[in-house]
């Protein structure tokens, strides 16, 4: 029976003189009575013991060890194996029976206690160490895929400097145009943009001298015709040389600083591209680079969840709201891409919610696919979320937009959708209720009513009549009496005549 055998310095094959024995063996017994070195196959370089670490820690045979296998193992021989997958790969691939279980494992242990003794190797032990210790680095940059190029902890850095910068840059350019203002107020009015100001402090440090200067490498020629108009009306102060000197070296350290940031951004931008092309093309270097300066690394970032990624750098508000029983932000660092800057306000959270969730898939694919070629799920995703924001705004605006064409984008139509508008309720004489009794009743009342009235009028002028019949009667008696005899008369009369009957309807 035979023993196989993996030392950093290349692969062993022992052959056990006495199975008894080895599998009695206490520590204090000769093994080199036990075992006898067959054969020993020594590796060229660290690539070649790297590439045979990683065969055998995959479950494969390497080109090496099959050679040493098939030159000293004989047919029908059994082979003890350390590992279960690498045995199994040898029985499948050679068709040598392989053994490896717990009593292998003992035997493996005693080897590995004894192995300079068994190959008789005079090296030092520092220098087995030394070679164990690389294999041992190599294995794992291999295991973890590590490359140089995918350090994001560069990004991390390179995005917080950049920010830093910004707030310098601000800080050293304000002060610059408060400061030179005293001598030249009129010219902050005219250049807006921070380094060409500065460039123009510099070149030219007193206005008196814009007359004879050129500034067509600073400003366009419509601006450089102004300032030297401005220069010579200006209402500012007269400096001193001393002046003129401190303030062109501020001047010259905000065009240092801005040429830096420049260069920053560029070594940023390559390095955003290598690590996370997907979700550079999803939002934009510095939003993406953000983005993983904020979790902390891209493996991280890719943890999260996309309602996560969403309001993330938002979290003192979204405490806040749950603190208060408030609304919950919308966005936080992803507000900044410029798919939700395009987008109308009411749009913003519905398209923030869209891209959280592309980009979620797209750094997941930067941070774990191995093979992933350029930023083809960062593109198809901006095409998706692109097309939600134009069926979005159609649905808005009225227009009518197709689901998707054949590459997966949508599109819009010139057709117009006609606007959804209610019909107004038509008059429905069937629902109307009429209770007659309720408007025979209305009548009975209105004609008592009326009835009541013509009787209080009558009363009334019968009652006026009296007064004025005893007022006559009391100024001429005989005259009265006549007029009580008529009315008399008239009143007969009208009794007599039959009254008419109401015709019923």
């Amino acid at each position: 029976m035979l023993v196989l055998f993996e030392t950093p310095s290349g692969h062993a094959l022992f052959k056990i003189t006495d199975e008894a024995k080895a599998k009695a063996l206490d520590g204090s017994s000769d093994v080199s009575e036990v075992f006898k070195l067959k054969a020993f196959r020594k590796f060229d370089d660290t690539l070649d013991a790297l590439s045979a670490a990683t065969a055998t820690v995959e479950g494969s045979v390497s080109k090496q060890l099959k050679k040493l296998l098939k030159k000293h193992v004989d047919s029908g021989e059994k082979l003890m194996v350390g590992d279960a997958k690498l045995g199994g790969a040898v029985k499948e691939s050679m068709g040598i029976k392989c053994v490896f279980d717990n009593s292998v494992m003992e035997i493996m242990r005693e080897v590995r206690s004894h192995v300079d003794e068994l190959l008789g190797t005079s090296s030092a032990e520092a220098d087995q160490r030394a070679m164990s210790l690389g294999l041992a680095h190599s294995l794992s940059r291999y295991k973890l895929k590590f490359s140089p190029d995918k350090v994001d902890t560069m990004i991390v850095q390179a995005i917080g400097l950049l920010d830093d910068l910004d707030k310098e840059i601000n800080t050293y350019a304000m002060r610059l145009r408060e400061w030179y203002g005293w001598h030249f107020p009129e010219l902050a009015k005219v250049v807006s943009d921070n380094l060409a100001y500065a460039k123009l402090v510099l070149k030219m440090k007193v206005r008196t001298a814009a007359k004879s200067l050129d500034f067509s490498d600073c400003v366009p020629e419509d601006v450089e015709q102004e300032v030297k108009h401005i220069a010579e009306i200006s209402m500012g102060t007269e400096i001193s040389e001393e002046d003129t000197l401190n303030i062109s070296a501020l001047a010259d350290q905000v065009v240092t600083l801005m040429e830096y940031r420049s260069t920053l951004y560029e070594y940023l931008k390559n390095r955003m591209n290598a690590i996370a092309p997907n979700l550079s093309a999803m939002v934009g270097e510095l939003v993406g680079a953000r983005l993983i300066s904020h979790a902390g690394s891209l493996m991280t970032l890719a943890k999260y969840p996309a309602s996560t990624i969403q309001i993330l750098g938002a979290e003192k508000a979204l405490f806040r709201a749950l603190k208060t029983k408030h609304a919950t932000p919308k966005y936080g660092i992803i507000y900044h891409a410029s798919l939700v800057g395009q987008a109308p306000p009411k749009l913003k959270g519905k398209i923030s919610r869209v891209l959280a969730a592309k980009c979620a898939l797209s750094i997941r694919t930067d941070a774990l696919a191995d093979d992933a070629e350029g930023a083809t799920v960062g593109l198809e995703g901006r095409e998706r979320v692109e097309a939600r924001l134009m069926q979005l705004e159609g649905k808005s605006n009225g227009f009518a937009i197709s689901r998707q064409n054949g590459n997966g984008s949508a599109a819009v139509s010139d057709r117009k959708i006609p606007a959804v508008t209610e019909p107004k309720p038509k008059y429905n004489p069937a629902a109307d209720v009429v209770e007659k009794a309720e408007d025979s009743g209305d009548e009975n009342r209105a004609k008592k009513k009326s009835k009541k009235d013509k009787n209080e009028s009558s009363e009334k002028k019968s009652k006026d009549g009296k007064k004025r019949h005893r007022e006559d009667a009391e100024v001429d008696p005989e005259k009265s009496k006549k007029k009580e005899k008529k009315s008399k008369v008239e009143s007969e009369a009208t009794e007599a005549t039959p009254k008419k009957k109401k015709s019923k309807k």
